[in-house]
Order: C-alpha cells, then structure tokens, then sequence
C-alpha cells in the first residue's frame, strides 16, 4: 500500500481513482469531490473542508480524522467502511452505503445523516442536533449511543439497540423488528406506528408512548410518570412494567401487567374488546 503524507489538496476531484493508498494528515481544502470513485484505502489524522469530499469508495478505514462544517454531504455511495475515533461537523453524511462501522465518532450536526444505509454497526457514538437520523436504513446494530437529534430512527428495519440515551420526539416510527436494551428513551409519540418491538429494561419518558402499533413487549421497564394515554390503538402487548404506569388508554389486544396503573381509560373510541386484554396490577 502507498502512502501520501502532509499534503493539502483542493479543486475538483484532486484524488480521483486512488486506490490502494493510505493518506496521513492530508488536508481536503475547499473544491469539491476530493477522493472520489477510490478502492482500498486508509486515511489518518486528516481534515476535510470542501464537499462530497469522500464518494464512492469501496474498502476503507478512517481514524483520527475531522471533517469540517462545509464538508456537507461528505460520505455517499460507499461500501465496507470504519471510522474510528473521528470528529464530523458537516450535515447529510453516510447515504446509500452498505457495511458502515462507527466507534467513537461524534456527529455534530447529525441532519440527514445514516440514510438507506444497509448494515450499520454503531460503538459509543454521539448524535447532535438536526433531524431524521437513519432513515430507511436496515440491519442496525447499537452499543453506546447519545442523540438529540430530532426524530431518529424512522421507517427503519431489523435494529438492536443497547445503551442509548435518546432525547427527541417521534423516535422509532414505521419501524419493523427493533429490540432496544437498558437505554433511557426520552420524547413524545415513541414508536408509533411500528411492528414487531421489543423494549428490555427501558425508561420511557414523554406522553403519548408507544401507540398504533402491532406487537409490543415491554420487558421491565419503567414509565415516567408524564406519561399518558399509553398503548392507544396498540395490538398484541405482551408489556411487563416495574412501577407504576399513569395512563393506559384504548389498547386493543394482549396483556399489560405493572406495580400500579393510575388509569385506565376505555371510551368510546376504542376499537378493541375487553374480552381481548389482559390487565393485571401487582401492587394493590
């Protein structure tokens, strides 16, 4: 492998085609598609300021490396990627790609970013600010993750997640087979829409949590008490909850067990027969 070293590149495309190439503190000034359609390369401690500095490129390893404001769009259409220990300041990173590893990175305008990604691994990672993280994308895996962006993970597929602490509304949206473990979920509208859900040792903060769903378990975990007018519409609960619970309202189908429940409400706008739910307090 050839290796490029304290050299500063602008313009358009400087590194176009480069394959088999590690870069050691390079710097991508302003221009725009500084490595483009590349293969097989490794990049250290390097800074990126123009844009759509990093499309195309099939294998390669990233580290110690910052990518500025300008640097929109910077990763796209790229495949069999790991970014270790890296700074991003730019919107719109990682779309269209397939096999992205991340561990230790910090996004901090993470607008539009992990979009129609295909395999994506997660490690002690952190989200700032803009909207709709991970979008459409499918076959994730989480361990460490602190976001306020605003409205992750939506329309995603297949998503484990472990030790997050999430802060935003509307997380979870339209997903299919998400399982998340011991993270603290912080927002109005969690889940809505969604199949195929599993929560384990959670904390659930924000009103209106998980409603208009079809297969729901909740192992325990808790509910802040803002928490109101849970499981509405929901289908197929199978929910054990630790503590108290404020609110359940029109929930359709399954069973619901926790240390209390404030209230229950069923109105006139259910759409689901009592004969088809299970509900069981353990603290009387």
């Amino acid at each position: 492998m050839e290796t490029i070293k304290d050299k500063t590149y602008g313009g358009e495309r400087p590194l176009f085609g480069a394959h088999d190439v590690r870069f050691e503190n390079i710097t991508i000034t302003d221009g725009e598609s500084g490595i483009k359609c590349c293969k097989n390369l490794e990049c250290d401690n390097s800074k990126f300021y123009g844009k759509y500095p990093w499309w195309h490129v099939d294998g390669s390893l990233i580290t110690h490396c910052y990518f500025a404001e300008g640097s929109r769009s910077a990763i796209w259409y790229s495949n069999d990627m790991v970014m270790k220990d890296s700074v991003i300041d730019g919107p719109k990173f990682f779309r269209e790609m397939n096999n992205l590893t991340l561990e230790n990175v910090e996004i901090n305008d993470a607008d539009e970013t992990f979009w129609r990604v295909n395999g994506l691994k997660l490690k002690n990672v952190v989200l700032h600010q803009g909207t709709y993280p991970f979008m459409f994308s499918k076959n994730i895996f989480v361990d460490g993750l602190v976001s306020d962006a605003k409205y992750v993970f939506q329309y995603c597929r297949n998503v484990e997640v472990h030790n997050a602490k999430i802060i935003t509304k509307d997380s979870f949206w339209e997903c299919d087979g998400v399982t998340v473990y011991d993270s603290d979920l912080n927002g109005e509208y969690l889940a809505w829409h969604s199949k195929n859900v599993r929560l384990v040792r959670c904390h659930i903060s924000g009103e209106q949590p998980l409603c208009y769903m079809d297969g729901i378990t909740l192992e325990d975990c808790t509910f802040d008490p803002a928490c109101d007018r849970a499981f509405e519409d929901s289908r197929n609960i199978n929910a054990r909850i630790s503590g108290t619970i404020t609110e359940v309202k029109n929930p359709v189908s399954g069973t619901i067990i926790a240390g209390k429940i404030t209230r229950i409400t069923f109105d006139e706008f259910a759409k689901g027969d009592r004969k088809d739910l299970e509900i069981i307090e353990t603290e009387k």
